[in-house]
């Protein structure tokens, strides 16, 4: 979740079929930087014992749109299975970079009717990283993820964002 989409234009959630969603991030490096040769060129260490950030979220029920979700299209999530760190925000579905250093996120969605497409996208500070597509018209289920190692400053948001299609959840053991 390394090349830049261009977005299409979104619709409103409850305008098509449901997907199921789920997301997760884990940072992998912190941003302390050591005068250790094995430091990056970036100035990251990788330490460990270091403080540690993680979350997992999933949608257990389905997506209600309200006025700002449609507007904004951001995908809230109603279940917070991880959140190691407290950096996210369950309020706003978004995960709040606690310092500087390389995080990993990454998504999964499952188009769970046929004749839709759906695409998710990560959100990196308002503009799109990556995005999961599926669109086969002739399969009922169909899986799309996404990943990606994103340098993120502290106060960097991430989050999805619903670009087309619809959500369902319900199921939060989807991969």
């Amino acid at each position: 979740s390394a090349a830049w989409l261009a977005a299409s234009p979104a619709r409103a959630q409850n305008e098509t079929e449901p997907i199921v969603l789920e997301g997760k991030c884990l940072v992998v490096c912190d941003s302390n930087p050591t005068s250790d040769p094995t430091g990056t060129a970036l100035g990251i260490s990788v330490r460990s014992g270091s403080a540690k950030v993680a979350f997992s979220a999933v949608r257990n029920t389905n997506h209600e749109p309200s006025e700002m979700s449609n507007r904004t299209m951001v995908i809230y999530f109603d279940r917070v299975l991880v959140n190691v760190g407290r950096n996210f925000d369950e309020e706003r579905s978004n995960f709040i970079a606690p310092r500087k250093g390389i995080y990993s996120f990454n998504f999964h969605v499952v188009k769970v009717y046929n004749r839709q497409t759906i695409q998710v996208s990560l959100m990196h500070n308002g503009w799109p990283v990556i995005s999961a597509f599926a669109g086969d018209q002739d399969v009922t289920r169909e899986a799309a993820s996404n990943a990606v190692l994103i340098q993120m400053e502290k106060g960097d948001r991430a989050y999805l964002k619903l670009e087309r299609g619809n959500l369902m959840g319900g199921w939060k053991f989807s991969t």
